[in-house]
This record gives C-alpha cells, sequence and structure tokens, in this order.
C-alpha cells in the first residue's frame, strides 16, 4: 500500500534539495518528480490553505522564497513538512504527493493565472 489509496506506487526515495529548494520523490513505478517547495506550500493539503469545503481555498501569497526546515513521517503513508514561514499542519500522502506530481504543470498554471487574476504575487511582500 502506497498511501491512503492501495493503487499509488510507494516512495523508493525522498531527498530535499535546499539550494534548488526541491523535494525529489522516486516511486516503486519508476516515476521521480521533483517538486518546488513553493508548490508543496501554495497546494497544502492543511485546512488553512484549503478550507473546510468546496470554494473555501485560500489563494496563498509571496511564497517563492519558501523552504522546507524539517520533515517528519507520518505513519507509513505520508510526510509532514514545516516550512520556513511556520507553516506546518499538511500532511501530504503518498497519494497527494503522487497526483502533485502528475499534474505539476497544471497545478502551477492554475497557480499563476489565479495570482494575476487577484494582482497579487508569488513574491514575498
Amino acid at each position: 500500500m502506497g498511501g491512503l489509496d492501495a493503487t499509488t506506487p510507494q516512495p523508493t526515495e525522498i531527498k530535499l534539495h535546499q539550494a534548488s529548494r526541491v523535494l525529489e520523490i522516486a516511486f516503486a513505478d519508476g516515476r521521480t518528480f521533483r517538486l518546488p517547495y513553493d508548490l508543496l506550500s501554495v497546494y497544502s493539503p492543511s485546512a488553512a490553505a484549503r478550507g473546510h469545503g468546496p470554494g473555501q481555498e485560500t489563494l496563498q501569497t509571496g511564497k517563492r522564497d519558501v523552504t522546507i526546515t524539517n520533515v517528519e513521517s507520518v505513519g507509513h503513508y505520508a510526510l509532514r513538512p514545516t516550512f520556513s514561514d511556520g507553516h506546518d499542519t499538511g500532511i501530504y500522502s503518498w497519494d497527494y504527493l503522487y497526483d502533485l506530481g502528475i499534474r505539476q504543470d497544471e497545478l502551477w498554471r492554475r497557480y499563476i493565472e489565479r495570482l494575476g487574476e487577484a494582482g497579487v504575487s508569488r513574491d514575498p511582500a
């Protein structure tokens, strides 16, 4: 079992690349994803970012320079990163990380569009 969904491959390697601010995660099916820290922060599965239901999401701004300062394992199914801005409540299941990897380009494009529509930036204030 990879995570919450029995069909998700199990991670085989997880690396934090601090200089490039990327979490690299390899899965047992041979796929490897390089997930930027700011993408992980912006798409945090926490209630602070997602709200408590559809349409309650909070647009995350100023995350371009965020780093991951610590990562905790959550059982055998997830990670809980601590970001440099203090955010530490998101639990990223293997399923969720795999999905972020597969949909990274689409999610990034959608995020940049939302920033533009709101007239805000990825850059810190």
